[in-house]
């Protein structure tokens, strides 16, 4: 047998459990995909940032290795424009996020 005794509970003790029923779910929970996609829709211009940055990074890399020079200086100056294209694509998401939230 068990040693533990149940203890009476008055009906306004779980008052709280009913209201948990009642508001629903508090946090949906989110896959790393929806996640994924929610970042992307709501701000389309980094993910467009990294893949320029990519691309202008592979570029440089590959006219580095062929040794033209010309060209890889060029692209290792077209990625750090990519760059900076990124990081303010993120500044203006952040601050339209926060605009958003506040109204």
């Amino acid at each position: 047998m068990s040693n533990k005794s149940e203890i009476p509970l008055q009906s306004e003790d779980l008052d709280w459990v009913q209201l948990r029923q009642d508001l629903g779910p508090v946090v949906e929970i989110e896959t790393t995909k929806e996640k994924l996609l929610r970042k992307i829709n709501e701000n389309p211009l980094v993910p467009i940032g990294c893949l320029a940055t990519t691309a202008a990074l592979t570029a440089g890399l590959y006219n580095f290795r062929t040794g033209n020079r010309k060209m890889s200086q060029f692209m290792m100056r077209t990625r750090i424009a990519a760059q900076g294209f990124t990081v303010l694509a993120l500044i203006v998401g952040v601050v339209m996020t926060y605009g958003d939230k506040k109204k």
